[in-house]
């Protein structure tokens, strides 16, 4: 996973090659905040990414055309706190993932400074294989596609 870590953080849920090469050749992966993608189940996944001081009306999730932004503006503070030491950024991001066909977000939590998207790949029965009987008949349904 060291060689194609750069693909596997900028997309998810789908393996075409050529997909994978473009989001390589398009833009270095951000850096910042730091997050994981994992793979939960055969078709759930989770972004988690680390929101350490942010709360829930900071950060802004958006789905459009297949793209998945995470991001937070900067938040304008009236602290007036002298710090010797700040460690922990308050800066805006932008993070984006490609979404592969029929990943969708299922939801979206915040706790303990770890924002976590859940994502869930949904095919449709229209695009699930069928078995088609070759026997010079009226093709018949069989027993997976029965239950269903």
């Amino acid at each position: 996973m060291t060689t194609f870590s750069p693909l596997y953080r900028s997309t998810i849920g789908f393996d075409r090659f050529n997909d994978l090469f473009e989001s390589l050749t398009r833009a270095e992966p951000a850096s910042y905040p730091p997050y994981n993608v994992e793979k939960k189940g055969e078709d759930e996944y989770r972004i988690v990414v680390a929101a350490a001081g942010m709360a829930e009306e900071d950060l802004e999730l958006q789905v459009e055309k297949d793209v998945l932004t995470i991001g937070s503006a900067k938040r304008e503070t009236t602290d007036e706190t002298y710090y010797l030491h700040r460690g922990i950024a308050q800066r805006a991001f932008k993070l984006s993932f490609r979404l592969a066909d029929y990943i969708e977000v299922h939801g979206a939590s915040l706790k303990n400074g770890l924002l976590s998207v859940d994502l869930v790949r949904r095919i449709p029965e229209s695009a699930k294989p069928r078995r088609i009987a070759v026997n010079g008949t009226a093709p018949t349904l069989s027993v997976v596609e029965k239950a269903a």
